[in-house]
């Protein structure tokens, strides 16, 4: 049972209208709460891993350019080929169109 606590997750409006044009419809509100967590927890899964992709492909440029510039360690650059390798783990492929290549 969801239990009815405040959660930052799409609103349940947004995730109606997303599983209606889906062609899912549903006047169940605890169905639309559970997509809305499940779609929270997605994105919340591929971000953390986009930053772990990052956090690796910046210590090994660390690694490799031994700058004698101290780096900051809290910023991080985060870049398309980190998020595509994240979602790629997920079982979604992405790719750039040809012309940005």
């Amino acid at each position: 049972m969801v239990t009815p606590h405040l959660i930052i997750s799409p609103s349940d409006t947004v995730t109606s209208h997303y599983l209606a044009s889906s062609g899912l419809e549903t006047s169940d509100p605890r169905i639309v709460k559970l997509v809305s967590l499940a779609a929270q927890k997605f994105v919340s899964d591929v971000a953390a891993d986009a930053l772990n992709h990052c956090k690796m492909r910046q210590q090994r440029s660390v690694n490799m350019v031994h700058s004698t510039l101290p780096k900051r360690k809290d910023k991080y650059e985060m870049t398309t080929e980190d998020l595509s390798q994240a979602l790629g783990e997920q079982g979604v492929s992405l790719k750039k169109p040809p012309y940005y290549q």
